[in-house]
Parts: structure tokens; C-alpha cells; sequence
């Protein structure tokens, strides 16, 4: 399945991208996720969507550390699934 990155990429404060409407987790490990998976995340992008764009919080480019720590957060959570 396609990304649905629209090349915007900005976080507001609860790490939403404001041009694809995915968390930052879900961004960094799309192409690790079944499209099953792919699909759920799209549909809570489109459940985002109008309470994002209500918020109009203020939204920055997602920088090198926050998608290393989104990685980091990933790992731990796939780790302690294993567990």
C-alpha cells in the first residue's frame, strides 16, 4: 500500500504529521506494517483529520531526534511485547 506522505511533513504538539495525519510512530515504521495494519492507521488518519485541523495547534518540521526517539519508543514497545 501506498504511503500516504504528501511530502508536508509537520508535528504538532501531540506529534501528528498536519499533512498525512499519522503519528510520528506510525510514520517512521510504515513500511513495516501489513496492510491490514496500513489500512487501521489510515483510518484513524481520516478520524484525525477534522479535530487536527480544528486545532490549528502550531506544527514543526519533524527533526532527526524525535524520529530517532519514535524508533527507540517503537523498539521498546515490540520488545516488551516479546516479553
Amino acid at each position: 500500500m501506498d504511503s500516504p506522505c504528501v511530502a508536508c511533513c509537520k508535528l504538532n504538539n501531540d506529534k501528528i504529521c498536519t499533512g498525512c495525519y499519522r503519528h510520528i510512530e506510525e510514520i517512521v515504521d510504515w513500511n513495516k506494517r501489513t496492510d491490514a495494519e496500513q489500512q487501521q492507521i489510515l483510518e484513524r488518519c481520516a478520524a484525525r483529520r477534522q479535530h487536527v485541523d480544528a486545532e490549528q495547534s502550531p506544527a514543526t518540521a519533524i527533526t532527526s531526534q524525535e524520529w530517532q526517539q519514535a524508533k527507540q519508543a517503537l523498539a521498546l514497545k515490540k520488545q516488551s511485547r516479546l516479553s
